[in-house]
């Protein structure tokens, strides 16, 4: 099959992860793809945006940069269709982005099947945690994206209640998570034996957001009386880590408190690996986190809010331990529960490596369901038109 992937991806974040895997995927499995989208994402360093769009954005007021995000479509809406042209797609795949239009207008021009990954209701998002000013527009242009395409593919069940409230009908959204390269995470080796004076080590992989509740982890370390003493190894960078090592410094547990900074891909599971517990502190309701899936394929012991995004993929006292973000110190109680046995940290590992394996939560799965769906779009027409 010929894919065309269109997307406005500008950053080397976790955006750019789900688009590489994605199209890896795809490649390896025999199929031709393309990909159409702003050279700044080449150019891009791991874990930031291009300096020039990053000095668009602090220079330009609040709606004329979003003018200008709706503007782009123009020329990616030129570049896609000389895509389309040249290389005769079977297909346009595109990864949703506020204020961009270009594949639907493309594959309505060229009556080709359109398929739109969404992996947050940005309009919402970007009102609530930004500085959104044109918020009609921001959702009309959410909205008719998601009801131009034939079929949309949301990363949860309840993200797919937000494309539902869009005016999509439910027969065109088909759920499908995040997933990950098991082929990259080795089997993990069995725990070690507990040495006396060893601390079990807590684990964050990710951008590291004051929202992500970090510091109460950092707390509750240093509060922490029990045995094994406990630390922590955060992989990745974000706005939230200066405060958290200036946390750590004041508590006096700043050998306790490790940042790698960013990490190439490459070396994540080896750095996961190093993790006895994983943790997801919190998250937004709607997301499909990535480190989710990454702690899952290392057979980490995770720890993870009790929230129906989550439990979409992970199940309380079978793969992770989860717990109720509104009750305080829930976290806590099942850390602790943790950090005391080791055998259930095997355990819960071991079922969520199981889990990835059995529901095929893999990039190479995703990308069988997408072909599939472009297949079954694709036969669809043709029986339509009688041929």
């Amino acid at each position: 099959m010929r894919i065309l992937y269109s997307h406005r991806i500008q950053s080397r974040d976790g955006q750019g992860v789900h688009l590489d895997s994605m199209v890896a995927a795809l490649r390896a499995q025999g199929h031709e793809v393309r990909v159409v989208g702003p050279a700044a994402y080449e150019q891009a360093n791991l874990g930031g945006e291009s300096r020039l769009i990053s000095r668009i954005r602090s220079a330009l007021p609040g709606a004329v940069a979003e003018l200008a995000e709706l503007a782009y479509t123009l020329p990616a809406t030129r570049r896609l269709d000389r895509a389309a042209a040249e290389f005769r797609p079977d297909v346009i795949y595109e990864r949703y982005n506020l204020f961009f239009l270009s594949g639907a207008v493309v594959a309505r021009k060229r009556t080709l099947p359109f398929l739109v990954e969404v992996n947050a209701p940005l309009a919402e998002e970007r009102a609530r945690f930004g500085k959104l000013r044109l918020r009609r527009l921001a959702h009309w242009s959410e909205a008719h994206v998601w009801r131009a395409a034939d079929r949309v593919l949301p990363v949860t069940a309840v993200l797919a209640e937000h494309v539902i409230a869009a005016g999509v009908p439910r027969d065109r959204i088909v759920v499908v998570p995040n997933g990950i390269d098991l082929a990259e995470f080795p089997e993990p080796a069995p725990p070690a034996l507990a040495e006396a004076g060893r601390r079990v080590t807590l684990g964050f992989v990710g951008f590291v957001r004051d929202w992500h509740g970090l510091d109460g982890v950092v707390r509750g370390i240093a509060a922490w009386q029990g045995e094994p003493g406990l630390q922590l190894t955060v992989v990745g960078e974000g706005p939230a880590r200066p405060g958290l090592e200036a946390l750590a410094a004041a508590l006096n547990i700043a050998d306790r408190v490790r940042f790698t900074g960013l990490a190439e891909r490459e070396a994540v599971p080896g750095l996961v690996a190093g993790f006895d517990i994983a943790l997801q502190p919190a998250s937004v309701p709607y997301a499909s986190p990535l480190k989710v899936f990454e702690y899952m394929a290392a057979g980490r012991a995770i720890v993870a809010p009790d929230q129906p995004n989550i439990r979409e993929v992970l199940a309380h006292e079978r793969t992770a331990l989860l717990f109720d973000p509104a009750t305080p110190g829930a976290m806590w109680q099942a850390l602790h529960r943790l950090a005391g046995d080791a055998a259930l940290r095997a355990r819960l590992g071991a079922a969520a490596r199981a889990e990835v394996i059995a529901r095929d939560l893999t990039w190479a799965g995703n990308a069988r369901r997408a072909v599939a769906l472009a297949e079954a779009e694709i036969a669809g027409r043709g029986r339509g038109s009688g041929t």
